[in-house]
């Protein structure tokens, strides 16, 4: 049987080749987002610092992160994606020289925040060198399982990210966390201008400058509003509602906005994308962060059998993430399924309790990992048919950073239900707080009409 043109573009233009440099440059993000988990405790014993201090080392990242993904996207549709890729990565090994060597604390932070920059250029850049690909060789959808490979790359980094970083760190020092993005990055950056096709001149009239002043009420409201998710308080809730009204009025009058808000606003079908990509992780960081505390709490299981007993969320997650998209169930269908799967799992949460039988404790897990699996690709290809190609890039970021709000809401989820202690009552409030976020889920799914004919990719 003669195979189909876009089975054939997929093997020869979608190949190893061209996917490789993009899986690099998207993995770097999610491997030092969890390989640091495992490093907090020897780095604070060599500079004497409290875990209250170390754990900035996370939280910088996550909010560096969040906050360049956007900035990097408008930067990969200014000056095309191959070039904001590469200087990412340079920016990566750069700071993983930094790292190795870092004399303080202080030092370190700054390399994360160095890092956060850096591993956000691989999101964005990878979409829009696919999505144009894909244009250039005049094709309706990028050929199925491009897109589940670079989200398998995060899901599978992510996972064994812990693992790196402890054997790194037992064989060489926690300094072995940083220095291996040296190598990763500098290979990435080889196979990139190797493989990845140079960008096009720029088109005429884009030469104009970059918003820098929204750029910078950009960051300043998402920091303000990140942090007030942390560190809840009147004068940065304050701040973040005036810096935000302020940035609004600037992107509304400016040539050349750096949010092009009007078009955010009529495009209704991405902004719901971003929403149920934001409820999503909330719910699957609140549990991923809440629930162990809690089994802990139980005294049912030691660290390494929390760890055991958390396994097959983790390998449902990176199976669905890489071969979900055979399952023959369109995109509107997963995401179905990862709301009822995560709204499934949130009210388990409610019946828990110390004498739970192990299987069930497990079998709450795979929920989770199941709404994991299924949210990543489906939402992307979302993301993928509503975004136009002149704006992949910024659009792709702001994605990300919607999984990073998500991410962060869930440590004020976690705040609520567990501020005076890990309790039966507090993983029942939290499985309160997730179902509705479930059901809001939901909602924004089955009503969503144009997620029916979204074409699969």
């Amino acid at each position: 049987m003669t195979a189909a043109p876009e089975q054939v573009a997929g093997r020869t233009a979608f190949g190893p080749r061209f996917l490789a440099p993009l899986v690099l440059g998207t993995l770097l993000n999610a491997i030092n987002s969890s390989m640091i988990a495992v490093t907090l405790t020897p780095i604070g014993r060599q500079f004497d610092a409290s875990p209250a201090h170390t754990v900035w080392l996370v939280t910088v990242l996550y909010l560096a992160t969040a906050i360049a993904q956007p900035i990097m996207g408008r930067l990969v549709d200014r000056y095309g994606p191959r070039r904001v890729l590469c200087t990412g990565l340079v920016l990566v090994a750069l700071a993983g020289l930094a790292g190795m060597l870092a004399p303080s604390l202080w030092v370190l932070l700054v390399v994360r925040v160095v890092l956060g920059f850096g591993t956000a250029s691989g999101f964005p850049a990878a979409m829009a060198i696919i999505k144009q690909r894909t244009s250039a060789l005049g094709l309706e959808t990028v050929p199925g399982g491009v897109l589940a490979t670079v989200a398998t790359s995060t899901q599978a980094s992510m996972a064994a990210g812990p693992t790196l970083g402890a054997f790194l760190t037992s064989a060489l020092g926690w300094q072995a966390t940083f220095a291996v993005n040296i190598p990763l990055a500098l290979a990435g950056l080889v196979l990139a201008l190797l493989w990845l096709p140079a960008d096009q001149l720029r088109r005429a009239g884009s030469a104009r400058g970059i918003d820098l002043a929204g750029i910078g009420l950009f960051s300043a409201t998402l920091l303000a509003l990140l942090l007030l998710g942390t560190t809840p308080s009147m004068p940065l809730l304050l701040t973040g509602a005036a810096l935000a009204a302020v940035l609004v009025w600037w992107q509304l009058r400016a040539r050349e906005p750096f949010l092009d808000l009007r078009a955010l606003a009529g495009n209704g079908a991405l902004l719901r994308t971003y929403g149920r990509q934001a409820l999503a992780y909330l719910a699957i960081y609140a549990f991923l962060y809440g629930y162990p505390q809690w089994l802990a709490h139980t005294g049912q299981l030691g660290d390494s059998a929390i760890g055991v007993a958390l396994l097959p969320m983790s390998l449902t997650t990176v199976l669905l993430s890489a071969f979900g998209n055979r399952l023959g169930i369109r995109a509107r269908g997963r995401l179905m399924l990862t709301a009822a799967t995560l709204l499934a799992g949130s009210l388990a949460l409610l019946f828990l309790s110390s004498d739970t039988a192990l299987g069930v404790l497990v079998a709450v897990g795979f929920c989770f990992g199941l709404g994991q699996g299924l949210a990543t690709v489906a939402n992307q290809t979302a993301l993928y048919a509503q975004a136009p190609l002149d704006r992949i890039g910024t659009l792709s970021g702001l994605f990300r950073t919607s999984q990073y709000i998500g991410a962060l809401a869930s440590t004020s989820v976690l705040a609520l239900c567990f501020g005076t202690g890990v309790s039966d009552d507090g993983l029942g409030v939290l499985g309160l707080v997730l179902c509705g976020a479930g059901l809001l889920l939901f909602g924004l799914t089955a009503l969503d009409r144009n997620l029916r004919g979204l074409r699969e990719a």
